[in-house]
């Protein structure tokens, strides 16, 4: 019957399919099972992409550190390595001198003081081979850092002069910042100024720096091994390697003039300098036993020491308090009388015309740096020493024979 048919049909066709699903793979079970999914499969699944993330996030973040510290490393060699390619301009004219300490070129007469002192004393101009050791904001502990150098030449120089403006027996000027950034201070100096500061309860030299909040041992070995903070300021801001023709040539020039460089060079300055706004002088305890161990040392082996003040212009001398430039004097006589090797070549703060000064530091431009070494140059030789007076060159063969009137140690014509 047709309807029989029909069902018979249909009972076949839904045989037949459930056969062909059987034949593949059971799809119709498979169809179900996909939609119910299995929690189990799904879990394994997001842990196994849980885990390839974690991984690779952990790769990622040491390949972050590795370059990191390869960075930090390339940068601290180029640090080390080439600081006249980015160093400050002034860096090159300390580097000279470090390099004469190091060939021990330093003449018969040797200059160790401040800026001042850097500018104002021209070598080349001297009647004795001579070498300006002076640095800027020098005090008697970098003077006394460069002195200990010196003493391990196979000889030392016949005659020291020492010059440092008031402020420097008070203040640490530009030690964080220059000397010991510059590395003109090793670790030996460090500690033993740390010494000295505890052995005197003196904390002049403590503040300042990159790292003054760590203070004591920390402090110094940072700065000793030229941590990357000290000089990325410097690194940014000379172009990685701009200052390196720059500086080289600042380098040349200053070991040519012997040390000597200048700051301000302009045609005058009526400025007021540092020295008139102080109220008092009050020499810090541990530079004035650096300046004593200096005239102790040099006096001992027998070297002729004299200090000599460089001018300061007329505007400063005025504003200058009377008790302040008396003090001073009276601090450098305390040092004449106590050591027949030492003497104080003319007044402390001689007064000169603005137009010999250079900057508002009382810097003298170059017409006052060739006066006052004349004026030095006849102190050295057979004319008498004047307060701040500009005398005659003495000639070369007098100063060659030995007669040194105004030197300590000397006998006098």
């Amino acid at each position: 019957m047709p309807h029989d048919g029909s069902a018979h049909a249909t009972g076949q066709d839904a045989a037949v399919r459930l056969t062909c699903g059987s034949e593949n793979g059971s799809s119709g079970a498979g169809s179900l099972h996909s939609g119910r999914s299995d929690p189990g499969s799904l879990d394994a699944g997001s842990s196994d992409a849980g885990r390839i993330g974690a991984a690779e996030g952990w790769r990622a973040l040491r390949l972050m550190a590795l370059g990191g510290v390869a960075v930090l490393g390339a940068l601290w060699a180029w640090i080390i390595l080439a600081p006249l390619a980015f160093m400050d301009p002034e860096y090159a004219a300390w580097r000279a001198k470090q390099v004469m300490l190091a060939r021990c070129d330093l003449g018969d007469l040797l200059i160790l003081g401040d800026s001042r002192a850097a500018v104002g004393i021209i070598p080349a101009d001297l009647p004795v081979r001579a070498s300006n050791l002076a640095v800027g904001g020098g005090k008697p502990v970098e003077a006394w850092a460069a002195l200990e150098r010196a003493l391990r030449c196979p000889a030392l120089p016949k005659r020291v002069v020492l010059s440092f403006d008031a402020v420097h027996f008070m203040r640490a000027d530009l030690f964080w910042e220059r000397a010991v950034r510059f590395g003109w201070l090793d670790w030996s100096d460090l500690r033993s100024l740390r010494a000295d500061a505890v052995d005197l309860g003196d904390a002049t030299l403590a503040g300042g720096g990159r790292f003054a909040a760590l203070g004591g041992w920390w402090q110094d070995a940072l700065h000793v091994i030229r941590a990357p903070p000290l000089y990325v300021g410097s690194v940014v801001q000379g172009g990685l390697a701009l200052r390196w023709i720059g500086n080289r040539r600042a380098l040349a020039a200053a070991l040519a003039s012997r040390g000597q460089y200048f700051f301000g060079t302009a045609a005058g300055s009526d400025a007021v300098a540092v020295d008139g706004h102080l109220a008092v002088f009050e020499p810090a305890p541990v530079l004035d036993r650096a300046f004593d161990r200096l005239i102790s040392t040099l006096t001992a082996r027998g070297v002729a020491v004299a200090f000599v003040s460089l001018p300061i212009n007329e505007a400063t001398a005025r504003a200058v308090r009377p008790e302040v430039r008396a003090a001073f004097a009276a601090y450098l006589a305390r040092y004449e009388r106590r050591y027949p090797g030492f003497r104080v070549l003319g007044a402390p703060m001689p007064a000169w015309p603005g137009r010999w000064f250079g900057d508002a530091f009382s810097h003298l431009n170059p017409e006052g740096a060739a006066r006052f070494t004349a004026a030095l140059a006849a102190c050295l030789g057979d004319q008498a020493c004047e307060d701040g007076g500009v005398q005659p060159l003495a000639s070369r063969a007098a100063l060659a024979a030995g007669s040194r009137e105004g030197w300590p140690g000397q006998a006098r014509p």
